[in-house]
Formats: C-alpha cells, sequence, structure tokens
C-alpha cells in the first residue's frame, strides 16, 4: 500500500511540474513581461485550492459532518485568490483592477482546481480501496488454503507411527526403510510444501513415500499400479494436490487388495495435467466412499478452486465395484532443467 502512495505522490509532483512549465511556456509567447511572477502566483493559487480541498475531502469524504466540510471549503475558495493578487501587485494601479484580478481568479482558477482536487481524491480512493479489497481478498483465499492444507493427514502419521513400532518390536528388515520414507514425507509436508509451486516430480515422490508406508498393511505386492507419463521434472503444480485422492482410494478400499487394485495413471502432455485414479469400493455399506463430512473429496474440490480457477476440470464416478476420479489442469507452469526443489533439505 505504501508503494502505490508513494507512485501517486510521484504523479502529482510530475504533473504541477507539467503544469508550471506549460503555463510559463504560454504566457511567455504571449510576450508577458512578468511571465515568471505570474506563473508562481498561479502556481501557487491552484496549489493553495488544490490541496487544500484535497485535505479536507481526505478528512470529510464519507463522514456525515457535512456543514464543518462545506465552512472550510468556502475559506478555501474565498481565500485561494489572495496568492494570485499578492504575485501581481506591482501590475494593480486600482482598487477596481485588484477586484477584477480576484474575480478573474475565483471564477477561472479556483473552480478548476477544486474539482480536480475532488476528482484526484476520489480516484485514489478507489484505487486505493480497490487494492485493500484484493489484499483481503487474497489473505482470506491464503487463510482458507492454510486451514485445507491442516487437514491434509492428520491420522496418517499416527497410524504409520503404530504400523513402525509394530516393525521395531518385530525387528524387522523393513523397519529403517519404513522410517526413512516416513522422514522424507515429513520433510516435504512440513518444508517443501510451504513453496507456492514445486515439481511433479517432488510431488510424485511424495505420493510414492507415501504408498510405501501404506504398503506397510499389505503382505503381498504392491497393491498400487502407478504409471506416470511424460517429463515430471518440467512441471510445476501446487503441493499436496493429490494426497487426498489416494488416501481415499486407500482409506475406502477392500482390507484386502490385490497387487495392483489401486490403478493410478498420471500423463504430462505440453502444459496439460491429467491425474485418474481408481479403487475398488468396500462392499460394506457403512463405510460409504466420501463419509457425511468428510474433508478429503470437498478438500480437493476447495483448492482446485482456489487455486486452479478455470484451469481443471474433476470429474467422480462411482458405481457398487468401482470409484473412479479424473482430473485435469490445463495452463501449468512449466520450467526447464529444473532440479533444485527436489534437493532441497537431503
Amino acid at each position: 500500500m505504501n508503494r502505490i502512495k508513494k507512485v501517486f505522490l510521484l504523479i502529482h509532483i510530475a504533473l504541477w511540474i507539467l503544469l508550471s512549465l506549460l503555463v510559463a511556456f504560454q504566457l511567455g509567447n504571449e510576450g508577458n513581461l512578468n511571465w515568471l511572477t505570474s506563473t508562481t502566483g498561479f502556481i501557487l493559487t491552484a496549489l493553495y485550492v488544490f490541496y487544500g480541498h484535497f485535505f479536507l475531502l481526505t478528512r470529510y469524504l464519507g463522514k456525515k459532518q457535512k456543514g464543518a466540510y462545506f465552512l472550510r471549503l468556502a475559506g478555501v475558495i474565498s481565500t485561494g485568490p489572495f496568492l494570485f493578487l499578492f504575485f501581481h501587485h506591482k501590475t494593480l494601479d486600482t482598487r477596481h483592477s485588484a477586484f477584477e484580478y480576484y474575480l478573474m481568479a475565483l471564477i477561472s482558477v479556483v473552480p478548476i482546481f477544486i474539482f480536480l482536487s475532488w476528482l484526484a481524491r476520489v480516484t485514489e480512493n478507489l484505487v486505493l480501496n480497490t487494492i485493500r479489497k484484493e489484499q483481503l481478498e487474497k489473505q482470506a483465499v491464503e487463510a482458507e488454503l492454510y486451514n485445507l492444507k491442516l487437514q491434509i493427514n492428520p491420522h496418517f502419521l499416527f497410524n504409520t507411527l503404530n504400523n513402525i513400532h509394530t516393525l521395531v518390536y518385530k525387528q524387522a528388515a523393513t523397519a529403517p526403510d519404513a522410517v526413512m520414507h516416513l522422514a522424507s514425507l515429513m520433510r516435504y509436508m512440513i518444508y517443501e510444501s510451504n513453496a507456492p509451486m514445486v515439481p511433479l516430480s517432488r510431488e510424485m515422490n511424495y505420493l510414492r513415500d507415501y504408498m510405501s508406508l501404506q504398503q506397510l498393511r499389505y503382505k503381498n505386492a504392491p497393491v498400487v499400479d502407478l504409471e506416470v507419463k511424460g517429463d515430471t521434472a518440467t512441471c510445476h503444480i501446487v503441493p499436496l494436490l493429490f494426497i487426498h485422492l489416494l488416501e481415499n482410494a486407500y482409506k475406502h478400499s477392500p482390507a484386502r487388495l490385490a497387487p495392483g487394485d489401486i490403478k493410478v495413471r498420471i500423463e504430462i502432455i505440453e502444459n496439460t495435467l491429467t491425474f485418474s485414479i481408481q479403487n475398488p469400493v468396500n462392499e460394506n455399506p457403512g463405510n460409504a466412499l466420501e463419509e457425511p463430512g468428510g474433508i478429503g473429496l470437498q478438500n480437493v474440490r476447495k483448492r482446485l478452486a482456489l487455486l486452479y480457477p478455470g484451469q481443471h476440470n474433476l470429474e467422480i464416478n462411482g458405481t457398487d465395484k468401482m470409484f473412479r476420479v479424473f482430473l485435469k489442469i490445463s495452463g501449468l507452469h512449466l520450467q526447464v532443467h529444473e532440479r533444485k526443489a527436489h534437493l532441497l533439505y537431503h
């Protein structure tokens, strides 16, 4: 906001300098021998009237103190021409000519700069209020996004720690790997996900860590069939975008999953990304795909609406046997040779 006010200040200074040069140039061309004093009188009168009214509007605009405003405005209007007269006193030989100069300034100079000061004050207020509104809306969006991110997987950490505790208790060989996957996952969630954009490759590493930790629940081969097409390093997206969809696939699938039952497909073509996921439905009617008040899909919809307005298409289809989600995002940010994000904190 201070930067905008400085811009307005520079605009004021530049316009007054330009006006001074124009008036001086015009009076000089007319052969006025007193062009310097005439220009000074005109500009000082204009400055007094303009900023006298400008600051009156600053104080009283939008308030109900109309009486005080009009009283002070009358004072500015009536006293404005005296500066004009002061710089013309050598050419005023009679009271009659002085009164004529007073009326000339009162009629021709004062109303113009009263109007211009009103126009300037209203314009600045409009611009500043628009910027304030945009800042408030941005803060509201950022706060909502922050709250949505806080909702991501709060219980997953506890479930994973319990699984790792069991592995350590049984002295399983997979326990160290599980700890490393959890450390990588938490590092990404705490540090790297604070960036507005991350390489899709780093987001995919996060999803793979999540899959590896979920795989602790299953003794057979990986239950997720993951296929990725395209260059994930040059494609940048907002972090933690797909985790709810993957979490729901695990959460609402049957307790026993065969290898590859959950299918995840990601494809990048130019600046368009498509993400699809499907999982078998748990036949237990008491475990609906999206529980009432659940935050999963609702969270995804809100984040997409805030982060990719007009750029995404989300389709959700479910049957008694299978649940599918298809997401398409266009107009993504591409950055060639970006490799730094996935090295942070390693």
